[in-house]
């Protein structure tokens, strides 16, 4: 694999022994020399790498077979970063932006596997993303933009290639046949070029293979790629709670801005059950990206209060300024703080929250965001200045500049199903508007309702709450028609502000900012089921568990 401007190979073996070599090879000349070693002697595994980080999967010892994920950077120790359910051997691995794609290969038992594993290196540990269509091993494997492929191969037997190219999306976990080679061929290699995948040697029904093939996405599947995104939400589903959130309670965190107190409700019985002080100001509950922690932001307390969702007990507050609000990002690696006081994004460890580096930004009022698709953006809010900023993820950097028109005052963002459009809520132009993120420009506006404020789709993902503060009401959007269906209006008026869905898709969770109130409403009807009282200006809460395999940020904007 290529780390900079030299290739790497790691291990391998000969007739007789294994060995434990980080071979580093001048590809201009093809001199090799040793550059460090692998935890222990072994041969059969695969690699790729995350920037200059290469991270080598599975393996043989030569009397044991392997279930590492090891990290390697050139100067550094590797070491065992992580491990898979089983050992594995011939894994077909290449890297998707900041995650490392796993798919099939070899069983002890004599099988190939066909399960697609997914490793994200700040979440530290290995998930399953779903199932090839057929035990595979000895496949290759590299990537496209925001696609992985999983190129030929075979299946546990020798002497049975395939031709199959499958893509794997692992935004949506979607894995499907895209392709085929010109013949079936296990034992090839494939790295990905300026026009496409090249496709070297390997082993067909009659042997050897010494071919340099070049795959070229037609129009029509380029066209694919980009649209093949069929619903961003997919791990939201009712009955997908990860393990972390199983352990959670089943509570309703709501930070009381005015009384700087957080109040707990018990989702069942929609009583308080816990009431605690926090710092100056809280304005959103936030899950943490791996979902074992929930943050209040205390904005003019510049500090973070860590709450553990299996107790609903708070712990000891973190020191960071101007806390807003607070996202993460795709890869886990970064909180990022939105620092509206002091007009910056603070890119942060998502676990000590060191600060790594601080983005200004062009515009005042930077409140809220949500990610494409691929993650690779970012589109986010500016509600004083009304504006839309893009934000490159990977570059920390603003690359885009949207206006909207003269008095707007856009609030909460959140992303089609399908990864096509932002919805923007503009709380002084009373709606929503329909925004393209890939080339920034608006594409309509919807009117729903004035003080349109908070946005949350619904847990099928075919709908769009729109809560609208100063009319006392929720708009149910159409994903699908991008029109209104329904409105619903609280008895007797309300505030409706921030919340979420609760797990099993049944209540909308909802603050009454001016109220002093929290609202539960059936998802079913637009009943009101209950209105708790609570503390003074109750803004974003948090409703925990949700189903998800991890957390962007906000109230629980889930992927």
């Amino acid at each position: 694999m290529h780390i900079g401007s030299a290739v790497y190979l790691f291990g391998g073996g000969t007739a007789t022994t294994q060995l434990d070599t980080i071979l580093m090879i001048d590809p201009r000349t093809g001199a090799a020399q040793a550059a460090g070693h692998l935890p222990t002697d072994s041969s059969d595994q695969a690699a790729a790498a995350i920037g200059r980080t290469a991270y080598i999967v599975g393996g043989y010892t030569g009397g044991r077979w392997l279930d590492t994920v090891v990290a390697w950077r050139p100067g550094g120790t590797a070491r065992v970063v992580a491990r898979l359910p089983h050992t594995l051997r011939y894994a077909a691995v290449t890297a998707v932006g900041k995650r490392l794609i796993i798919a099939g290969g070899s069983l002890e038992s004599g099988a190939a596997s066909d399960t697609v594993y997914e490793y994200i290196p700040p979440a530290g540990h290995v998930i399953r993303l779903g199932r090839l269509p057929a035990q595979t091993t000895h496949a290759a494997a590299a990537a496209i933009g925001s696609l992985a492929f999983v190129i030929g191969g075979r299946g546990g037997s020798v002497g049975t290639p395939t031709d199959r190219i499958v893509a794997v999306d692992p935004a949506t976990r979607r894995i499907r046949v895209v392709g085929r080679l010109d013949r079936p061929r296990s034992d090839l290699a494939a790295v990905p070029d300026a026009r496409g995948i090249l496709v070297a040697g390997g082993r067909d029904a009659a042997g050897t293979v010494a071919d340099l093939t070049e795959l070229i996405p037609s129009t029509k599947a380029a066209r694919t790629a980009q649209v093949a995104v069929k619903n961003v939400y997919a791990a939201d589903r009712v009955g997908n709670l990860s393990a972390a959130a199983r352990r959670a309670r089943a509570y309703v965190y709501v930070p009381n801005s005015d009384s700087n107190t957080v109040d707990v409700i018990d989702q069942r019985t929609f009583r308080i059950v816990e009431h605690f002080a926090v710092g100056a100001l809280p304005q959103h509950v936030v899950p943490a990206w791996d979902l074992k922690t929930l943050y209040v932001t205390n904005d003019v307390g510049n500090t973070l209060t860590p709450i553990d969702p299996r107790t609903g007990k708070p712990g000891r507050t973190i020191p960071v300024d101007d806390p807003y609000n607070m996202y993460f990002t795709p890869d886990g690696r970064y909180a990022i703080v939105v620092a509206e006081r002091l007009h910056r994004l603070d890119f942060r460890d998502a676990h000590t929250f060191k600060l790594h580096h601080s983005l200004s930004v062009p515009c005042s009022g930077v409140d809220h965001m949500d990610f494409s698709a691929d993650g690779s953006y970012a589109i986010v809010s500016c509600e004083f200045s009304g504006q839309l900023l893009k934000v490159d993820i990977a570059a920390q950097r603003v690359v885009g500049v949207l206006t909207l028109r003269a008095g707007a005052a856009p609030q909460d963002v959140k992303l089609s199903p399908d990864g096509r459009v932002f919805y923007v809520a503009d709380m002084n132009v009373g709606g929503v508007w329909l925004v393209d993120g890939a080339t920034l420009q608006v594409l309509r506006f919807m009117p729903t309702g004035r003080g349109a404020h908070g946005l949350y789709p619904s847990r099928d993902a075919r709908y769009l709450y729109v809560t609208n503060r100063a009319a006392g009401s929720i708009s149910v959007v159409s994903f699908k028609t991008r029109r209104i269906v329904t409105t619903w209006h609280i008895p007797g008026g309300g505030s409706p502000d921030m919340g979420n869905i609760s797990a099993d898709g049944k209540v909308l969770w909802l603050t009454g900012r001016w109220n002093s109130v929290v609202y539960a409403i059936s998802t079913r009807n637009g009943r009101l089921l209950a209105k708790i009282p609570v503390g003074a200006g109750p803004h974003g809460l948090c409703v925990w568990p949700q189903p998800g395999r991890y957390s962007l940020g906000h109230t629980g904007i889930m992927r």
